[in-house]
């Protein structure tokens, strides 16, 4: 996959490039201190994968990913945690925090190879042979998947996908989140943003951006915050 860095900073630049070097075998094809130069350089050259920072002057890092095709992935490396939800808005492949942690970065860099094959794959959608009020099949590798609710932890969009995080595996289905929540318990799953459905039982805390399950921390919508807040205090009820 072919990636460019487009950084204010020298040195931000500098180090993504060798973060990326080391974490995985992605060509840099490019790197760029501001957004407008950048889109120059994609109008004429075909790039997998952006990592995109923010706070640029001139047209910042979210007015330029809503100018990208689809099929360009975004990564967005930044210093400020309040973006995270507008990014998921534009369906980005992750959200990663300044100073940018090894680990993170190379679990973002495989989210954005799974979905790159998924893409190659034409996948196509899936279809509910049935569900109860207890579990679900769904379609996943060519396989079928009995999904127990219960031990659902929580979902996230991938562009057109959904990833199924469950106490024991990761299931990746093509759908999008809206019909996935559609096909949920509404006592068990809330919706609390763009981009995640958290089973409510496995929330361990939460504030005024973020949902937590033990370590994970999960970006919250403004607009889900009210009915989250108030379901969660009511035990997952509806």
């Amino acid at each position: 996959m072919k990636c460019i860095i487009i950084d204010d900073e020298p040195l931000a630049r500098a180090e993504m490039e060798v973060l990326i070097q080391k974490n995985s075998n992605l060509e840099v094809s490019a790197k760029f201190s501001n957004a407008l130069t950048a889109l120059q350089y994609l109008e004429k050259h075909t790039i997998d994968l952006l990592f995109l920072d923010i706070e640029m002057p001139g047209l910042n890092g979210i007015e330029l990913a809503a100018k990208l095709p689809k099929d360009c992935l975004v990564i967005f490396t930044t210093a400020y945690p309040q973006y995270a939800v507008k990014s998921y808005e534009l369906d980005a492949i992750d959200y990663l925090l300044k100073p940018i942690d090894n680990s993170r970065l190379e679990k973002a860099i495989r989210k954005a190879e799974l979905y790159r094959t998924l893409l190659n794959e034409k996948t196509a959608k899936s279809t509910f042979e049935w569900k109860t009020d207890d579990f679900i099949f769904i379609q996943s590798d060519r396989r079928t998947y009995k999904v127990d609710f219960n031990n659902v932890i929580y979902i996230e969009a991938l562009k057109d996908y959904v990833v199924i995080y469950t106490t024991t595996q990761k299931l990746i289905t093509a759908m999008n989140l809206k019909t996935m929540y559609q096909k949920l318990p509404m006592e068990k799953f809330i919706r609390v943003s763009r981009s995640f459905i958290v089973n409510l039982s496995q929330v361990t805390s939460f504030d005024n951006h973020w949902v937590y399950i033990n370590e994970l921390d999960i970006p919250m919508g403004e607009i889900y915050r009210s009915d989250f807040i108030s379901r969660y205090f009511k035990g997952g009820s509806k």
